[in-house]
């Protein structure tokens, strides 16, 4: 079934079967043809012929000492991505630690050779306590060994008098036992 003609002089262009123009195409522009528009890059589509990384090498071939620089597997071939993972964007992942102060390292080890030498541990306390303020004042890490030194150099410094203090009780005690007989018998 067809439409019959529109009434009077109108007329529509969908009533009749043959247009009267041919359209016109739509990349010619005043009898040149349009350049293509760069589209957007398909991040799926397969990227020009590169080696392939993986395949396997022959450690047999013979190699040509002259051949000049070759890429290595380091360097990334011009135009392409380097390999690996992409950087880290800032703020994203685990913060980097804090630098552990020196100082507060030093008072730990000294305070731990307390244990043996009973000299360093008041040392490595007093040093403990400069880490500490250093580290309030800076912010560096290590306020944990600082603390750790000052606790053990102390212990042990107050160990250390303990026993100096009983030695020297023991030789008073001694002397004051002792029989002088010996240089009275003469």
């Amino acid at each position: 079934m067809t439409n019959p003609p529109p009434p009077g002089n109108w007329s529509d262009p969908t009533w009749s079967a043959q247009p009267s123009s041919p359209a016109p195409d739509p990349t010619v522009v005043a009898g040149q043809p349009v350049p293509a528009q760069p589209g957007p890059v398909d991040p799926y589509a397969p990227a020009p012929y590169a080696p392939d990384p993986y395949a396997p090498v022959d450690p047999y071939a013979p190699v040509d000492p002259y051949a000049g620089a070759k890429q290595s597997a380091a360097q990334p071939m011009p135009g392409y991505a380097p390999p690996g993972y992409p950087p880290q964007y800032p703020g994203y992942g685990y913060p980097q630690p804090p630098k552990t102060n020196g100082m507060a390292i030093a008072a730990f080890v000294l305070a731990l050779i307390g244990f043996t030498s009973c000299i360093t541990a008041p040392i490595g306390a007093i040093l403990g306590h400069v880490a500490q303020k250093q580290i309030r004042l800076s912010g560096e890490g290590g306020a944990g060994m600082a603390k750790a030194a000052i606790i053990v150099g102390w212990i042990l410094t107050g160990f250390l008098v303990l026993v100096i203090a009983i030695y020297a009780a023991v030789i008073i005690y001694a002397i004051a036992t002792s029989d002088n007989s010996s240089s009275s018998s003469y």
